[in-house]
């Protein structure tokens, strides 16, 4: 299967138009038509995965978070993106990046089902796919009201995550939550504004957190990688689903060790 017919597959199930003004999905680097046999499936393209992919035999790299976001002016072994680059191409290797187009095709929907909300909605609309809204994030309501604690346990017993971070009284009440995976400081109006008692999302920083506490709102930070781990099984189902060529799926590579 060549790369450009691997691309309208994925591209079937998170459009490149549904990505935020700001981001850089697609085919970052490598050629359209690459014959493709073996798929590598990562979150970041990061040396390690690089290496990885390219001993593995990887015709295609896929990751969530593109390795390039802004203009870039030169390609050599003296910067790390232009070495990642260097050994992709050299390597053969086509990389493509699927990013908020899929937090909005595919990441807020299915964080939601994870965690078990019911009849969920969409935090933040931001496109139309098939004459449905998409969006980021997702807003529900939990199967039985519980403790923040209870819920901080569900969160790293569902997302099999070591630890969060909480802000807010543990024993505050909890029955109807927003889940935002990433980085969700932006969030935190939405959630707000959709009557919601906590929000389960990532990078969030002290003035963020009590902020958002003294407006009513509790926070669990699963950390960034956290959630955002699910790209991984959600894409190696989805391709073999669709295809049958060989994927080969990252080992869990949390990207901070707390001590």
């Amino acid at each position: 299967m060549k790369c450009s017919e691997v691309i309208e597959i994925l591209r079937r199930q998170a459009p490149e138009e549904a990505a935020l003004d700001w981001d850089n999905p697609g085919l970052i680097a490598g050629r359209m038509d690459k014959e493709v046999r073996v798929i590598y499936i990562a979150l970041d393209a990061t040396d390690e995965v690089v290496v990885d992919a390219v001993s593995a035999g990887a015709d295609m790299l896929i990751t969530h978070h593109p390795l390039i976001f802004g203009s870039i002016r030169k390609i050599n072994s003296e910067d790390f993106i232009g070495r990642r680059l260097i050994d992709l191409i050299s390597h053969d290797v086509s990389y493509y990046a699927m990013h908020t187009n899929f937090d909005v095709c595919g990441m807020a929907q299915y964080s939601a089902e994870i965690l078990g909300l019911r009849e969920s909605s969409i935090l933040e609309e931001t496109y139309e796919q098939d004459g449905r809204p998409e969006g980021i994030g997702r807003i529900g309501s939990l199967e039985e009201t519980m403790s923040l604690e209870e819920l901080a346990g569900l969160v790293k017993e569902r997302f099999e995550i070591p630890s969060v971070k909480v802000f807010g009284p543990l024993n505050s009440p909890i029955s109807r939550v927003a889940i935002s995976p990433g980085s969700g400081k932006s969030m935190i109006g939405h959630a707000l504004s959709g009557d919601v008692d906590c929000i389960i999302t990532g990078d969030i920083d002290h003035h963020t957190g009590i902020d958002a506490v003294a407006s009513g709102l509790t926070v669990i930070d699963a950390g960034h990688y956290g959630i955002e781990k699910i790209f991984i099984p959600f894409m190696e189902r989805y391709i073999k689903e669709n295809t049958d060529l060989e994927v080969i799926t990252d080992r869990p590579r949390e990207p901070f060790t707390v001590i």
